[in-house]
């Protein structure tokens, strides 16, 4: 695979790695920056991580070489470890067995937070120890250089949205080529989310373009889209929040969409909502990796079907999910489920809010429950 043809789509490599790593230790705030991302609320203890890490980091990025390095050393090695621990009960994975470390795979998970999915996915995997994957990322997240070189020496590949529509085509076409050609020859494997955007209700539906785009350059190759596919070696996986950080916020967002039939993002929303979600407590959160996708397919549609098959069946539901549905659909189906949860503390978080945006937010709880029962035919 020639990776010069997408530099400017793919992950740092060679001396752009370097360059990368010496911009980011000239950063001025960069530690103080991860202290308060890692440690928000606790001045004290922001001040004195802080200060750890002005002695424990930067021997650290002087060993890195590449972003697997970085990723192995920085974000799986500080960065993720300290919020599971600040931020979560646990955090718990299943379906490993369905791996194997030869094989590369395309991973596609249901999408509920904007970096922690895919983050947390290549934790799984060097805790499995598997080898870790690149992740597709829109670029309105490089917002500045500091971010474009933390995505891309976190094995970011970066999706360029709101193009013109010949060049969304073009740029379709060389999105499928470097995903295939990234699996089939480079051996690596790579994440991406289901659909654009982060699930705002709860349900998680495979956006059947998603898995078109991967023939779009292959078409007049003489390869079957069925061929194809199973070259990719496709992955579901689902993750589960406890809690969702930002979910009075997707709520609003629901709401304004109802109201207005449509929603307007602020400056700097995705970074507050990215901060948001590494920052604030999720609870438990588990992974589930389903199986690679063997069988013969004859179109996308059929793929997304399968996808999201496996997602819904691979949820690990939480005490949350099911008072939500039985506050929604009927008080006694799953009164044991939740019977250790304070139930009185967990909808307080909504208190003040209006019936319809509460309503909405327990929905994207619910909606998980619903899912997994009609997976399986209950």
């Amino acid at each position: 695979m020639d990776k010069s043809k997408y530099k400017d789509i793919a992950p740092y490599e060679g001396q752009d790695v370097l360059d990368a790593v010496a911009r980011i230790k000239a950063y001025p705030k960069f530690l103080s920056n991860m202290a308060e991302v890692l440690y928000a609320g606790n001045i004290i203890k922001t001040k004195w991580k802080s200060h750890q890490m002005k002695e424990m980091i930067p021997p650290l990025l002087d060993q890195v070489r590449s972003y697997d390095d970085f990723q192995r050393l920085i974000t799986a090695g500080v960065f993720l470890p300290t919020i599971e621990r600040n931020s979560m009960t646990s955090f718990t994975y299943s379906g490993q067995e369905n791996l194997d470390d030869k094989t590369p795979y395309l991973f596609i998970s249901n999408h509920r937070d904007i970096v922690l999915d895919c983050a947390l996915l290549d934790y799984a995997l060097l805790k499995t120890e598997l080898p870790i994957c690149e992740m597709a990322i829109g670029d309105n997240l490089l917002v500045n250089q500091f971010t474009t070189d933390m995505f891309k020496l976190n094995g970011g590949v970066t999706v360029k949205r709101n193009l013109p529509i010949r060049e969304q085509y073009h740029e379709s076409l060389r999105l499928s080529r470097y995903f295939v050609e990234l699996i089939t020859e480079a051996k690596k494997s790579i994440w991406v989310a289901q659909k654009s955007g982060r699930s705002k209700d709860g349900i998680d539906k495979t956006n059947p373009a998603i898995i078109k785009m991967l023939y779009l350059s292959f078409k007049s190759s003489g390869i079957s889209f069925s061929e194809l596919i199973k070259k990719c070696h496709i992955v579901p996986v689902a993750i589960s929040y406890q809690y969702d950080p930002n979910d009075i916020n997707k709520g609003r967002e629901e709401v304004s969409k109802k109201l207005n039939g449509t929603y307007t993002k602020k400056r700097y929303e995705d970074l507050i909502n990215m901060l948001r979600g590494l920052r604030r407590f999720k609870g438990d959160v588990h992974l589930h990796f389903g199986k690679p996708l063997t069988g013969t397919y004859e179109n996308a549609t059929e793929v997304a079907h399968e996808v999201d098959r496996q997602i819904h069946l691979g949820y690990k539901l939480w005490d949350t999910n099911y008072l939500a549905y039985d506050l929604l659909q009927g008080p006694t189906r799953f009164t044991e489920k939740y019977e250790s949860l304070n139930t009185k503390k967990f909808l307080d978080r909504y208190k003040g809010l209006s019936e319809d945006l509460r309503r909405i937010i327990l929905r994207s709880y619910a909606n998980p429950v619903v899912m997994q029962l009609e997976a399986l035919g209950w």
